[in-house]
């Protein structure tokens, strides 16, 4: 039920941003790999009760570096609209807890390279943050 209200108020135009900056980042065959990951947290963005984010294990220095790129290219632009959508929803009480989702999306917007999306019931098999 949760993840409808969330759809509704503001995690669709979330999961734009992301299909957008994504877009823009696949014009480029160097872009491509922060292209997927865009796309996959937009996918993240769209529906993000039940599931959560774990570490990749095999994730190396490439994704450290990708990730200070990202954050240059699009990341502070991302966590920025969380930040604000965040806010705004948590005005009301019954946005309170999408607020707060907004708000755990910050991280993983920032540095989305080498983390993956599990079920909540998986996050035992994963380093979950």
């Amino acid at each position: 039920m949760l993840n409808i209200v969330w759809l509704i108020f503001g995690g669709l135009l979330m999961a734009l941003g992301y299909v957008v900056a994504g877009a823009v980042l696949a014009i480029t065959v160097v872009g491509i790999p922060f292209a997927i990951a865009s796309f996959r947290m937009a996918n993240f963005a769209l529906w993000p009760f039940g599931r959560r984010l774990a570490d990749e294990p095999d994730a190396g220095a490439f994704s450290m570096v990708g990730n200070v790129l990202w954050v240059v290219l699009a990341g502070w632009w991302l966590a920025l609209g969380h930040i604000v959508t965040g806010l705004a929803q948590c005005v009301t009480v019954i946005g309170i807890p999408l607020g707060v989702a907004n708000f755990k999306l910050v991280p993983v917007s920032l540095f989305p390279l080498g983390k993956r999306i599990v079920d909540t019931d998986a996050h035992r098999l994963y380093h979950v943050r």
